[in-house]
């Protein structure tokens, strides 16, 4: 359940954003993936676009309609901004960072790891005490 400040929070974030309802296409369509009979059976799933931006969110995190509307409009005003001011959002942050992870190194970055790697271990190999391996 969303309260009532939470909506006056978001209805404010759309003004300052110049974001109208009447700009807003909605509709409610059956969600997809897991849930069986019950999400096969209900429309909670939120379809909102915005006309003005081309931006299209399709929004079924929880089971409640209202909930849904709730998040989808959250979500095009955090596209709207990202978009105005210009900088990457968390979400895309997170993908890039993934994507740097998987990412394959060059044979040039791998050759330069393996060499600190061995000095690493000539470094420990000069801390043994001498004269081999005795306890």
């Amino acid at each position: 359940m969303i309260g009532q400040d939470k909506r006056e929070a978001l209805k404010r974030r759309m003004v300052s954003l110049g974001i109208l309802e009447d700009d807003l296409i909605e509709r409610f369509i059956r969600g997809t993936g897991h849930g069986g009979q019950k999400i096969n059976k209900t429309s909670s799933c939120v379809y909102l676009q915005h006309q003005p931006s081309g931006i299209e969110i399709k929004c079924q995190a929880q089971r409640s309609r209202e909930m849904n509307r709730f998040l989808a409009r959250r979500e095009i005003c955090d596209r709207i901004e990202e978009i105005e001011k210009g900088r990457r959002s968390k979400r895309q942050q997170q993908i890039e960072k993934i994507r740097r992870q998987k990412r394959r190194r060059s044979r040039r970055q791998r050759q330069r790891d393996v060499g600190l790697k061995r000095q690493h271990g000539q470094k420990k190999e000069l801390r043994r005490r001498p004269g081999g391996e005795e306890s």
